[in-house]
């Protein structure tokens, strides 16, 4: 539980980067194709958690990079 806990508070800080240093990339979060599962039936694991941090450090460090060359 601590670490479903530990993966969500970095979510939160990584969301919240993006959303007060780069709203031109916060804007377009509803995009990620890698979402949370929304069926409850069988819950959300911690594995789903680390799959959508996953997927925001990759868009965040993308964005970085693609910032850089221009």
């Amino acid at each position: 539980m601590k670490d479903l806990q530990a993966i969500t508070k970095k979510i939160n800080d990584m969301t919240l980067e993006i959303e007060q240093h780069y709203p031109e990339l916060y804007q377009h979060l509803e995009e990620n194709p890698m979402t949370l599962p929304s069926d409850d039936s069988e819950g959300v694991s911690t594995k789903a958690f680390k799959g959508y941090l996953e997927s925001l450090e990759e868009l965040l460090v993308n964005h970085k990079e693609k910032a850089s060359l221009n």
